[in-house]
């Protein structure tokens, strides 16, 4: 026996010496290239179950179908269940709730079928319990939803079965063939409500609405009725007694809006249409129901005096309870103004009046047509005693309601003076009232300011950023007074736009508005609210070692800082852009790290009732797969692996470069290079820029097709040298300044000598697009030139609209990222200088434009104009319009031609690469859809 084992240990020693000598070489790793883009990953989705006991996250292909994963993080053990979305986490942590879609494929295959709509698969829902591991599913679900902090309970609406034809209604009188009811958007839908823990169903008919009380006391619904155990109207069910409550009843065709509960499931309102005509301006009815009585109460605001004369009740406002229930906030607002309906077409007129004092230019007020059509002006109503006060107007028509509703103030903010100017001044100004709901009242904060304002927690103070001198000021509404809360730098020092410098931001107050914490560049400020203390650094040493500090607001619900317990902040060095996180302790002021690595970390989630956080990390060569740790970063483990196939592709590294810019200021960029970089060899290059980019060195770039601009991972792992500079700018030169940037950087690259100085390429969309426009009227350094979105010439672009919301293009040059500094009739020259269409002749490098005729950011014309000079000049050019896309291409199916044309352009100029067929002879309009000329 002795003698066989030993044999057997021999040759175990033997096969394994023969199996080192033959073992198969690693796969030779291959370039990316497009046709990976569609099965990459993303992760859309991921949580934490309230208990922190498991995770859920969904893995999705860039195209087609994906899953969603359980994980138990205390066993490892991982379930999936494919093709899922729309996810719920019950409030017990036992339930998963989602939707299933059906197969992609056979989604395509059905629609190319031509398939009517109800013809086509509907949703299944799927039901996973993270104890048992089982998951039950339910077909043809239209709609669901769980009750937000009560576990266990589940309602969900069914798609309409397939009715039989001749089906005789079965409540028909005679013998009579009738027709039934159907399920539809006007009549509803079947409502199943479900006990998660026991699996008992309940049934209600022709629910065209429904909302669980927050806590899982009751549920609203609106149904149309069954004509038999059930009339119209709105009912509460109460899940404890599981007894039902009509609290108001009515005729199938009435409307129902506006569905709202109390937190405590003791009060709901609503709002009723009772009209049953066609009339066009509708009168919406406000009703309150309070637990044990009979049935809702009609609350009747229109007629209280509380309300303006001549307004009545919005009917797309939800009512909102205040937090203690005392107080039921609703919309109102004038009676419309409705179309003559009995002329006919020809006989409306149909104008536009352009007026030189209109608040909002025309094509603003078009954009936002619907949504004035629907504005609503807040009032409130008090519970107890009916009084009705009237809170927005048109003066002031945007409030914030103060603590929740339970205190007696709102702030009120109005830019309504201010508004002609918002067309050559996004910024404006405005002013700030405080409304005291007690004493009816409304006071002035502040006038005329640059900035908004906001209300403490407890609704003690007004607070907002002026603008114009940097600094933060508060309004106590106690004393009225108004307090400056200066004493370091609020605002952004990194500014170079035309326009006052817009601050850091907001940590949060403490509790009971005692203290206000803000942001410099690097540190947390405590502020005395009352501007009687010096303020307070609580992290110190942010500044000094460059270090960016900033609070990580873990519980959505969170309203105040509680100064007990100890901070997690997040921190960026902005040297090494190294990220990771520290603790903040309040008490004593004690600065913990956490974690901090040459990584970004980012999406950090903590579970509601456990110390587990969730979070990501990446760097250029790590996709951002999902993380999990204890509270202070213990026990570091990755629950996701979404991209094995990574392995398989040359990646390449990525790294900071500096450089002195020609006007001598210290700059940084990225620059990538191939996996296997040999610094002897010469690479092709490709100079992508926008604005200052250097603090992503840690982001990962999956490979996609990117709307606008090149997937620099895709580039660099066939072999290209990517260069990503910063670019700082001076006041009124903005073309200079990316010229005194990003050239030194280029020949201080070429200098390192694995560069090839011959075959240089750039590329830009939209600010990066006109930049590379005014640069190649500049040099001929670059060989080929991608600029999608281009501003060609400033002159006409300012007298321009930006289509996408109606506003004039005016702002941009004065005061934001166009950098004139100046009215066109300031600063003439300025204009000119800048605007690449008068230096057109000067351009000798081939150029490929992108500019799409549905552009809304960039009137397509601009385009346009670059294309016919060159063309008039006998430069090569080429332009990509596709039809009806917006500033860049959104269809996947076009972003993925951009990607293959802008590769295949920068393959020939800069690699020798065959020129393609729609570079060398065009696709004429008959082939257009048809031949790709790839």
């Amino acid at each position: 026996m002795k003698r066989f084992l030993l044999i057997l240990f021999l040759t175990g020693i033997t096969l394994s010496g023969i199996a080192q000598k033959k073992a198969v070489p690693a796969a030779v790793k291959r370039p990316l290239s497009h046709t990976v883009y569609d099965s990459w990953k993303e992760i859309p989705f991921r949580t934490l179950t309230p208990d922190g006991n498991f995770a859920a996250a969904t893995i999705n292909p860039q195209d087609g179908d994906g899953k969603l994963l359980f994980y138990n993080l205390t066993s490892g053990v991982k379930d999936s269940v494919s093709r899922a979305e729309s996810v719920s986490i019950t409030y017990d942590s036992r339930y998963a709730v989602f939707r299933i879609k059906a197969p992609q494929k056979l989604v395509k295959d059905l629609r190319r079928q031509k398939k009517k709509k109800e013809d086509m698969p509907k949703d299944t829902m799927g039901i996973y319990a993270f104890g048992t591991r089982s998951m039950e599913k339910i077909p043809e679900v239209k709609s669901f939803r769980i009750a937000e902090k009560s576990g266990g309970w589940l309602a969900y609406q069914k798609e309409p079965a397939k009715e039989e034809k001749g089906k005789t209604d079965p409540a028909s009188k005679n013998g009579k063939t009738t027709k039934a009811k159907k399920y539809s958007e006007d009549n509803g839908f079947s409502l199943v409500l479900r006990n998660l823990n026991n699996k008992k169903e309940t049934y209600f008919d022709f629910v065209k609405d429904y909302q669980f009380a927050k806590f899982g006391q009751g549920m609203l619904f609106v149904t149309t009725g069954n004509d038999s155990t059930m009339k119209a109207g709105v009912y509460w069910y109460d899940l404890k007694s599981e007894k039902q409550q009509a609290l108001y009843l009515g005729r199938s065709k009435y409307k129902f809006r506006g569905l709202s509960i109390h937190e405590d499931g003791s009060q709901a309102a609503f709002l009723v249409d009772a009209d049953t005509t066609k009339a066009l301006i509708r009168h919406y009815q406000l009703y309150h129901w309070k637990a044990g009585d009979a049935g809702a109460t009609f609350l009747d605001v229109e007629k209280s005096m509380g309300i303006p004369q001549n307004w009545i009740l919005n009917e797309n406002s939800t009512p909102v309870f205040s937090k203690n229930g005392a107080r039921l906030f609703f919309g109102s607002s004038p009676v419309p103004v409705v179309q003559d309906t009995t002329l006919l077409t020809e006989e409306i007129v149909s104008v536009e009046v352009w007026g030189g004092d209109d608040d909002y230019i025309y094509p603003q007020q078009n954009k936002q047509l619907e949504t004035e059509r629907k504005r609503s002006y807040l009032a409130a109503i008090d519970v107890a005693n009916k009084q009705v006060m009237q809170l927005g107007d048109r003066e002031v028509p945007n409030v914030e309601i103060g603590a929740e509703g339970n205190a007696p103030l709102v702030l009120g903010e109005s830019d309504i003076p201010y508004r002609k100017m918002t067309t050559w001044d996004q910024s404006a100004f405005s002013d700030f009232y405080l409304y005291d709901l007690d004493k009816k009242q409304r006071v002035t904060v502040a006038k005329k300011v640059k900035g908004n304002a906001r209300l403490s927690p407890q609704a003690r103070f007004v607070y907002w950023f002026s603008s114009p001198d940097t600094t933060w000021y508060s309004y106590s509404s106690t004393t009225g007074n108004t307090s400056k809360l200066s004493g370091v730098k609020y605002a952004d020092e990194l500014n170079d736009e035309p326009d006052y410098p817009g601050p850091y931001g907001v940590a949060g107050w403490t509790k009971d508005d005692q203290q206000f914490i803000v942001y410099d560049r690097y540190d947390l400020w405590a502020l005395d609210p009352d501007g009687k203390k010096a303020p307070i650094n609580l992290t110190k040493t942010g500044r000094r070692d460059k270090m960016v500090f900033r609070y990580m607001k873990l519980d959505v619900e969170e309203r105040f800082i509680d100064p007990a317990r100890d901070l997690i902040l997040s921190a960026f060095n902005e040297e090494t852009k190294a990220s990771g996180y520290f603790k903040l302790s309040l008490r004593d002021g004690k600065l913990t790290q956490l974690l901090m690595d040459n990584f970004r970390f980012g999406g950090l989630i903590k579970a509601k009732f456990s110390d587990r956080l969730m979070f990501t990390r990446e760097s250029f060569r790590e996709f951002p797969d999902a993380w999990v740790a204890d509270i202070n970063f213990g026990g570091l483990k990755r629950i996701t692996n979404a991209n094995p196939q990574m392995k398989n592709y040359t990646w390449g590294t990525v790294e900071l470069v500096k450089w002195t810019s020609l006007d001598n200021i210290p700059l940084t960029g990225m620059l990538f290079k191939p996996e296997g970089f040999d610094p002897k060899k010469k690479y092709p290059m490709i100079v992508n820029f926008y604005e200052r980019e250097s603090d992503n060195l840690h982001a990962h770039v999956p490979p996609n097709p990117h709307r606008s601009t090149i997937n620099r991972t895709t580039y660099v792992s066939d072999g290209y040298l990517v260069f990503i500079p910063d670019i700082v700018y001076k006041i009124g030169f903005p073309g200079e300044s990316a010229h005194n940037c990003i050239m030194p950087g280029v020949t201080a690259l070429i200098a390192k000598g694995f560069v090839d100085e011959k075959n240089i390429g750039i590329q830009g969309h939209s600010w990066g697009g006109y930049q590379i426009s005014y640069l190649v009227t500049r040099t001929n350094m670059f060989k080929a030139a991608e600029a999608g979105a281009v501003v060609t010439n400033m002159i006409s672009a300012y007298g321009g609209i930006r289509w996408g919301t109606g506003i004039s293009r005016m702002f941009q040059y004065e005061h934001a990222q166009s950098r004139i500094g100046g009215t066109l009739w300031e600063k003439p020259m300025h204009f000119i200088e800048n605007s690449p269409i008068f230096f057109v002749d000067k351009i000798q490098t081939p150029i490929l434009l992108l500019h799409n005729d549905g552009d809304d950011a960039v009137p397509w014309y601009q385009g346009i104009e670059m294309y016919m000079a060159l063309r008039r000049l006998n430069k090569p050019v080429w332009m990509l319009n596709y039809n009806g896309e917006p500033h860049w291409p959104v269809k996947r199916e076009n972003r993925m031609d951009f990607q293959i044309r802008m590769k295949q352009f920068f393959d020939f100029y800069l690699k020798g690469a065959p020129q393609p067929d729609w570079m060398k002879e065009g696709i004429p309009a008959v082939e257009k859809g048809i031949t790709k000329g790839y």
